[in-house]
Parts: C-alpha cells; structure tokens; sequence
C-alpha cells in the first residue's frame, strides 16, 4: 500500500516544508521520504512540476546556489499556508496514519515470514532426525547381518 496525496495535498505539503526552511528539489523529496518512513519516496518528475507551479503562482522563489536550484516560500505561500492550517493539520494525521498502517502491515508480513521460517526449521529438523534414525537403521541391521555371516561361518 503506497501513499497517495490526494488533489492538492502534495501541493500544501511542499509548502510546509519550505515554511521550515529553504531547500533544493533532492532535499524535499528526501524530506518527504524520511516523513513516510522511506515508503513514499516521489520522483524528480513528480517534485519538479510542483515547485514550478507553485512559483507560477508566486508562492514560492527559486534561487541558484552553484549547481543547485533552491526553493524559498514567499509571503503570499506563507499566506496560503496560514489560511489552510486546518487542512495541513488533516494532512499531518493522515500522514501519520498511513504510514502507522504501513508499518502495521509490514510488522504483519515479518511476523508472518517468521512463522514459516519456524515451521520450515521444525520440518527440516524432523527429517534430518529421521534420516539419522534411518541411517542408524542401516547401521545396525548391516552388523547382525555381519554377525550372524560371521557366526555361520565360524
């Protein structure tokens, strides 16, 4: 189960994260990756677009620092932040539980790994015990035969 924005979410997010601080497009989809736990991590192509629209609409600045592009929020996204609080705090909780459920389901997926994992060792010790048995077998069934050839002959 991956976690999807819904429509404009991604959006307000991205602003979020330039409330905190200026950063370059790698440093917000690794920000972004680190809130959900390394489960979402979105592309450059998903990223970029964004940020684009976002200075279209004069929410955000971009600024070159050597190879880098910075991102900045402007006055007016700090605006847009302040007047959607309630909906970033709706996404905050949904955030934090999608990626809850994610770590639900991947807890589920160990624990059931680990139980197979148990029931193959059991099985495979099973076995290994019956073929030393079987061995242990053919051992002693091998020397009466020797001893009784042997007492036969004697």
């Amino acid at each position: 189960m991956t976690p999807v924005f819904a429509h404009g979410s991604l959006r307000l997010y991205l602003l979020s994260l330039l409330a905190e601080q200026p950063r370059h497009g790698y440093e917000l989809i690794q920000a972004l990756s680190d809130r959900f736990g390394g489960t979402y991590i979105p592309s450059a192509g998903t990223i970029y677009p964004r940020l684009a629209k976002l200075e279209e609409e004069g929410l955000v600045t971009k600024s070159t620092d050597g190879r880098k592009t910075v991102y900045e929020i402007t006055d007016a996204g700090r605006a847009e932040l302040q007047a959607r609080q309630g909906d970033l705090h709706d996404l905050e909780t949904e955030v934090a539980d999608s990626v809850r459920r994610l770590a639900d389901d991947v807890r589920s997926g160990v624990s059931e790994a680990m139980r197979n994992l148990r029931l193959d060792l059991a099985s495979a010790k099973r076995q290994a015990g019956d073929a030393r048995s079987a061995r242990k077998a053919g051992t002693a069934a091998g020397n009466a035969a020797r001893t009784a050839a042997g007492a036969a002959a004697g």
